[in-house]
């Protein structure tokens, strides 16, 4: 009887410190790796994002290959391909004669939760290991959460920073403060010297990969060209390389600012390599802790960094798989609006809203303060149904995946959670943009006008959504002197705020 068993990999497991791989045998069992079309188009991804993953499993599996793996490797195109994983496995198990399947635990609930039925299917034994590239695990997070009435990312990140030792003294954290980020808001000049994010020449893998994506998948959202994104471990490293030594020093200063003309700033543009494998995200924390001890860049942009890894990425990964498969659902707030069309056609007056979804169009890339503050602030003040904002998300970005976006979006952004994740929704008006930003210099809309056509919109917005919620947030301690200052205000003004919010609204398409 056949002891051969299939080892899957998914197109974010791309390294050999995969607990799956860690587990098997390169004389005897196969991997298995598929470009299956039900992945690609459950939502339908930005053209860059598949480019990319197909791209990069491709060359994981050249790397396989070369050190001594058996690697059966299914592309898009082949006439045999299922189109579906699970029909990839039954395929492979049959031609293999496999006696059981292995794979790393995925990062989205939907595919764990299909994997649990592989085993009467196939009529094969299927394990699914932990994934242990992260500092938590699922049981390390729901022991944390026990007990709590609030989950909050602060807490929960100084236990990681005690547990990785990452910028500690001891059990005190270097500097005597555990968080930089009230030096993390400067506005950026554009006159500023602003480093460009490493960028790789497509090899032929690559251009096999962006002819194939063109072909079948061209009617997805986004732009295909250029495409820049590195596809290899060693690219990756050298991305990470550039942000070191070019950006680094000045990313926290900056991290929180917009710029029309300057899409990256001091931005890292890492994480859809940590999201797919091809860097692991402690070893680049550990690497970017060396500049400081170095000398070379400061604490606060060093401590922003790393709390963006072990920090937040951490945290929404355990909200998500502690609160799966509601969460999904979650609609604090029963906001029913659709999409407007200008999330995909970047065609609207709003000069931020505007940049911003432009940006994403072309890089499938924006920075988490477009994401939060501009995009992701307009839905909620207009009231978008978060199922639909979560899905643009998980669609328009290079390194989305469910487990890391749906939390960030139905929780920070839209608060359609009810405050598990956040204390307070981010609401904003225009004023917060205007300052932060460059957008609004070359707006239609006048940012310090409150109200009446030509007022920026994130300003009526910004109360109407404050007085249609009362009900909701009045009782948050956070929000308590928001709401005394518009009980101040006359009725007149209140009302003439929520008549230009609902003129705004009812144009809103």
């Amino acid at each position: 009887m056949s002891q051969r068993r299939l080892v899957l990999i998914l197109g974010d497991q791309l390294t050999p410190a995969l607990s799956s791989l860690q587990a098997a045998d390169r004389q005897r069992d196969i991997l298995v790796m598929a470009e299956v079309v039900e992945e690609a188009t459950y939502v339908r991804h930005h053209k860059k994002k598949i480019a990319f993953l197909f791209s990069a499993m491709r060359h994981f599996a050249e790397h396989l290959r070369s050190d001594g793996w058996t690697v059966d490797y299914q592309t898009l195109d082949d006439p045999d391909n299922s189109g579906s994983l699970g029909g990839e496995i039954a395929r492979a198990a049959k031609q293999h004669d496999a006696a059981a399947v292995t794979v790393t635990e995925p990062g989205e609930w939907r595919l764990r939760d299909a994997m649990e039925g592989w085993s009467d299917a196939l009529g094969l034994p299927v394990e699914i290991l932990p994934d242990t590239r992260f500092i938590a695990s699922h049981d390390d997070f729901a022991d944390w959460a026990e007990g709590r009435k609030q989950l909050r990312m602060e807490f929960f990140y100084r236990e990681m920073r005690r547990k990785t030792g990452l910028l500690m003294e001891g059990d005190q954290p270097i500097g005597g403060k555990w968080n930089f980020d009230a030096e993390n808001r400067k506005p950026a000049k554009s006159d500023l010297f602003m480093p460009q994010p490493a960028g790789f020449k497509p090899d032929k893998i690559t251009k096999d990969v962006l002819k194939l994506v063109a072909e079948r998948f061209g009617d997805h959202f986004g732009e295909l060209g250029p495409f820049w994104f590195g596809v290899t471990a060693a690219q990756a490293e050298e991305a990470l390389e550039t942000f070191i030594e070019q950006a680094l020093p000045k990313f926290g200063d900056f991290q929180d600012a917009m710029l029309t003309d300057q899409r990256f700033l001091y931005h890292s543009i890492l994480s859809l390599y940590i999201n797919a494998g091809l860097l692991d995200p402690l070893a680049v924390c550990r690497r970017v802790e060396t500049e400081y001890h170095a000398g070379r860049a400061p604490l606060n942009a060093v401590e922003g960094f790393v709390r963006q890894i072990i920090g937040w990425r951490e945290f929404v990964r355990g909200i998500y798989w502690l609160k799966m498969p509601d969460y999904a659902g979650e609609n604090f707030f029963n906001a029913k609006r659709a999409l407007p069309d200008f999330y995909w056609t970047a065609e609207t007056d709003m000069a931020c809203l505007r940049a911003a979804i432009m940006q994403t169009r072309e890089e499938a890339y924006a920075h988490h303060i477009q994401r939060l503050m501009v995009t992701g602030n307009f839905a909620m003040l207009a009231g978008v149904d978060p199922k639909e904002v979560h899905e643009w998300y998980l669609m328009v970005y290079a390194d989305a995946y469910e487990w890391v976006e749906l939390p960030n979006t139905l929780g920070m952004s839209q608060f359609a959670d009810g405050g598990l994740l956040g204390s307070k929704p981010y609401a904003a008006s225009g004023n917060y943009i205007n300052k932060m930003s460059d957008y609004c210099h070359s707006c239609r809309y006048k940012v310090q006008q409150k109200t009446g056509e030509e007022a920026c919109p994130f300003n009526p917005l910004y109360w109407h959504f404050l007085e249609r919620n009362g009900d909701k947030l009045r009782g948050n301690p956070r929000l308590g002197q928001v709401y005394r200052t518009w009980d101040r205000m006359s009725d007149e003004k209140r009302a003439d705020y929520l008549d230009s919010a609902d003129r705004f609204l009812e144009k809103l398409v």
